[in-house]
């Protein structure tokens, strides 16, 4: 088999290793696709550290099960399947076979990673978006326009979508936002309507606190967290999804004054997030949610570097970058 690993700082190369077997409870998948993901970009950047050995990425994966070990056989060759595992910058990779999925019928393998969906979901399912709920996103990469599509399945009154790119702001637009803010907007935003009232040109659904009372936070940034604060309503809920990888996130202490409740949108218990995986890939079948406007390029194996750099640099266009080994 081929993998593609981080030897050097920004720098991957194509290596040929045994193809694996599976063992009890596992399942050999050859790789269709698997999804360039933020979190990794740290190991990208960086490279391994001085002695270690080359960094294997890849944890968004959708293959053909090719092979199956002793206690898994509930699966069988040729089905199309995605779920948690890795690597997956390679053509093949051994998964657990309780952490996978079908695909759903019809959908390409690049439209059906469910790992990412799966996350987004969960954190969503711990938060009251229910009908008529007014809904803010802050951060409209592929994270934020992810929770937009999984937001309108609860059939909300208003989304507020929050991103200082204009490009993200018209995906946003196109995807059922019904607000698109630039983040210098927020503040006045959430001000003028309560201040003119239920007449207020700024609350989209004429209600007289243009506020939302579920807020998404999907930027992983400090600076994403300060926006979305303004927008959180007395009582409601800021829902932090974005990866804070490190250091400090602090909170604009508004909230508390506010009786705001505070959800932390990841989610680290493999049960819980197979249940959201379950549930985002029914709305992919359902053709609630679709990849197709998300997945804006795609590489061979020998284009991992690229994807992570387009990733790194925001690139004009850019949304998500699927390998297809």
């Amino acid at each position: 088999m081929l993998i593609s690993r981080v030897v050097s700082a920004r720098t991957s190369r194509i290596d040929e290793i045994p193809t694996p077997a599976p063992g009890a409870g596992q399942v050999l998948v050859e790789i269709l696709a698997s999804g360039v993901c933020t979190s990794d970009l740290t190991p990208w950047r960086d490279g391994p550290t001085p002695g270690g050995g080359p960094i294997a990425l890849g944890h968004e994966i959708a293959g053909r099960v090719v092979a199956t070990g002793p206690g898994a056989s509930r699966w069988r060759d040729g089905e199309l399947v995605t779920g948690l595992g890795g690597p997956g910058f390679a053509t093949h990779a051994v998964l657990e076979a309780d952490l996978l999925l079908p695909v759903p019928a019809g959908v390409e393998p690049a439209h059906a990673i469910g790992e990412p969906i799966a996350t987004l979901e969960e954190a969503i399912s711990r938060t009251p978006v229910t009908a008529g709920s007014r809904v803010a996103i802050i951060g409209l990469g592929f994270m934020g326009l992810g929770l937009l599509q999984l937001v309108r399945t609860r059939a909300p009154r208003t989304i507020i979508a929050v991103d200082p790119n204009p490009e993200a702001r018209e995906r946003a637009l196109a995807l059922g936002a019904h607000v698109a803010l630039h983040p210098d907007d927020v503040a006045a935003y959430a001000e003028t309507g309560r201040a003119e009232g239920s007449g207020g040109a700024a609350a989209a659904d004429g209600a007289a606190d243009p506020r939302a009372d579920v807020v998404l936070e999907a930027t992983g940034v400090t600076p994403g967290l300060a926006t979305a604060s303004p927008l959180v309503r007395p009582f409601g809920t800021l829902c932090v999804v974005g990866y804070h990888h490190a250091g400090t996130a602090p909170f604009d202490m508004e909230l508390w004054y506010k009786g705001a409740t505070v959800v932390n949108g990841f989610c680290p218990d493999h049960p819980r997030v197979m249940q959201a995986m379950t549930d985002a890939l029914r709305h992919v079948a359902d053709r609630r949610f679709t990849f197709a406007p998300l997945v804006t390029h795609r590489f061979g194996l020998d284009g991992v570097d690229a994807a992570y750099a387009l990733m790194a640099a925001h690139a004009p266009g850019f949304v998500k970058a699927v390998i297809e080994p």
